[in-house]
């Protein structure tokens, strides 16, 4: 390995998380040399370099939870799909079928009008007790 200084750079960083970089801590990330050293008998400009922040491999989350109600979470899938998943029915709601379904497709509506763009013009209501 060959070890290298270079005084008076300008650097740019773009983190992920933070304004500015703390001392002592470790970065993963991309250094790319902007422009080199200019000096010569009327002008002096420093090398720049700009540092890029890249996030971990394990942070991405495999599917991450967009919604999460009280009676279905859907996920969004690698591909951009969204997948609908049922919470557990409580006891009461074994008792109240229709209640559960009325709540079920409220639920799923209001889930669905705040991940899509603009609603159905055709769109039906659910029925409410």
């Amino acid at each position: 390995m060959k070890v290298n200084t270079d005084l008076c750079v300008n650097l740019k960083t773009k983190l992920q998380n933070e304004a500015s970089m703390k001392t002592g801590k470790g970065y993963r990330g991309v250094l790319s040399r902007d422009t080199d050293a200019i000096t010569d008998e009327f002008l002096c400009r420093d090398a720049h370099y700009t540092f890029v922040e890249t996030l971990p491999d394990t942070d991405g989350k495999r599917n991450p939870r967009v919604f999460s109600g009280r009676y279905i979470t859907i996920t969004r899938r690698d591909n951009g799909s969204l997948r609908l998943n049922f919470r557990r029915m409580e006891t009461e709601a074994e008792t109240n079928i229709d209640g559960y379904a009325i709540g079920v497709c409220n639920e799923l509506r209001r889930a669905l009008r705040s991940l899509t763009p603009a609603p159905s013009p055709r769109e039906g209501s659910c029925l409410s007790l």
